[in-house]
């Protein structure tokens, strides 16, 4: 079993609450990434300021998709692997602001994310979620397999 689907499958069930990020109590999808960052690579690499549900769209600023080249390893979005980081695009035109965990890959892909109104979920990588990936990353070097 890879390391970081395990550590994002342990989330599973927690629910969803904006800017939070503690297993079992809750986290917005940035909270379950900070969450396997911390179990995975170990201290986060810097602090996440608060932010609002419309951040960075006013100004089109693609902040996760800069924060994810500074400290994960990019990757081409067609080499799949479990354990990836996913970038999403919600909606055409807006900034890329939804973060999953690839869990399975082959004929039945899933994803790990947290999701307003339902927590972290393990959902179905299906077709309308795999256009919306506009960016793959993976972790740096782990120094840590606690989880």
């Amino acid at each position: 079993m890879n390391a970081v689907v395990e550590t994002a499958r342990s989330w599973i069930g927690t629910p969803y609450v904006h800017q939070a990020s503690l297993r079992g109590a809750g986290c917005d999808c940035l909270g379950l990434l900070r969450g396997v960052w911390r179990d995975m690579v170990g201290p986060e690499p810097e602090a996440v300021p608060p932010y609002t549900r419309d951040w960075s769209e006013p100004q089109g600023d693609e902040r996760l998709w800069r924060a994810g080249l500074a400290h994960l390893r990019s990757k081409p979005v067609d080499l799949v692997e479990a354990g990836d980081v996913l970038l999403f695009r919600m909606r055409d035109g807006a900034v890329a602001k939804h973060i999953g965990l690839q869990a399975e890959t082959g004929t039945d892909p899933t994803f790990v994310h947290a999701y307003s109104g339902h927590g972290v979920i393990e959902s179905a990588f299906s077709a309308p979620w795999a256009r919306r990936v506009v960016a793959r990353f993976s972790f740096p070097q782990q120094v840590s397999s606690e989880g």
